[in-house]
């Protein structure tokens, strides 16, 4: 199977960041954990951000070497598969301090593919 192209890849994960950010914008833990469609939007946000940064090479994310990419790839196994185990305050800590560096990290990335 050939590899997937990388702007695309980026510009799902940029798509899902914005789409956490603005589902979640002015909204507190307790408003998140009262609402299942917004938890459950949020998961599966990070699932797509997760599995899509499975496909970005080892020379671009290197330009991020602040992002916990191990991580990232992972949160995903673990929303998908051990959901009953999840707990809202860390996927909402996830969602206030570490996207916002993630889009920076992104950002960066999609730079430096275009060029």
């Amino acid at each position: 199977m050939a590899p997937r192209r990388i702007k695309p890849i980026l510009a799902e994960i940029i798509a899902a960041l914005d789409g956490i950010a603005n589902a979640t914008a002015g909204k507190t833990l307790e408003d998140f954990r009262g609402d299942w469609l917004l938890r459950h939007g949020v998961e599966r946000g990070i699932e797509i951000i997760s599995e899509a940064t499975r496909h970005l090479p080892d020379d671009l994310t290197a330009l991020a070497p602040e992002i916990p990419w191990k991580q990232v790839r992972g949160i995903g196994n673990i929303l998908r598969h051990e959901y009953h185990k999840t707990s809202d305050a860390i996927v909402w800590a996830v969602v206030t301090d570490n996207l916002p560096a993630l889009r920076v990290a992104v950002e960066r990335i999609l730079e430096a593919a275009d060029q």
